[in-house]
């Protein structure tokens, strides 16, 4: 009761370069009652088990760290629990939008490269097939390498593959390695397609143009945050096209 009175919370707070502004009469009374104010919250402050008395200009030491968990109690720390747990599948979502989009866009890029091959080797003639390199061959790599370049996507040096691998028949194999990647590249002037004229099978002359192309993949490094040891298999981007030939 006394450390809350009117009286004492003056006496506490009284200035000590405003005490020689009080006559002599009235500050003696008052440094005896500071004085005794003082003790007073001494003896306290110890029978509370402080090891240090209380003093105003000494600096306020950090809370324990119970207090500060006690704090971390209410909505402020249920948000923050939320957010943890849904850190990982976020980031796990985010890169998977972008893995798989640019996975998507790369495919159709692809898909053209192989398509205008397709249709351009289906308008070449057939009779220098018997050659080792045929121009017509050749032409169809230039025309898929100027489609990749014009794209913006690298194409492994396509442009300066020397001589193409035979894949059997009517069909020329380009192994490209470069740039940091490596692509194949399929052309085959003999494909047939099956189709039925006339209640008669007959087999149509085709160009089949296909191409394997790198893609990296950056899924696996963050599904372990979800999935721990999980590492999952994807393979190379693959397109193809194919065209009637026309000669």
């Amino acid at each position: 009761m006394f450390r809350d009175s009117q009286l004492v919370y003056h006496l506490s707070n009284w200035p000590k370069r405003a005490e020689h502004l009080v006559p002599e009469t009235f500050a003696i009374p008052i440094r005896v009652c500071l004085r005794a104010y003082r003790k007073l919250e001494m003896g306290s402050a110890l029978a509370a088990g402080v090891r240090r008395p209380p003093n105003e200009d000494a600096p306020v030491s950090p809370p324990p760290v119970a207090q500060r968990l006690s704090c971390l109690r209410g909505t402020e720390a249920a948000a923050l629990i939320e957010f943890a747990v849904a850190l990982p599948l976020l980031v796990v979502l985010i890169v998977g939008i972008f893995d798989f989009g640019g996975a998507f866009n790369l495919k159709q890029e692809l898909n053209n490269a192989v398509r205008e091959g397709a249709r351009f080797a289906s308008t070449q003639p057939t009779n220098d097939l018997a050659l080792t390199k045929p121009p017509s061959v050749d032409a169809v790599r230039f025309l898929v390498d100027s489609y990749l370049q014009t794209a913006k996507i690298n194409d492994c040096g396509l442009s300066t593959t020397g001589q193409p691998g035979t894949g059997g028949g009517l069909t020329w194999v380009y192994n490209s390695t470069g740039g940091g990647c490596s692509l194949t590249l399929t052309i085959n002037r003999g494909a047939s397609v099956q189709e039925t004229v006339g209640g008669n099978t007959v087999f149509v002359p085709c160009t089949t143009v296909s191409i394997t192309y790198p893609y990296q993949w950056h899924f696996n490094s963050v599904i372990q945050l979800l999935v721990p040891g999980a590492n999952y298999t994807f393979s190379d981007l693959h397109s193809d096209a194919t065209a009637v030939n026309m000669d």
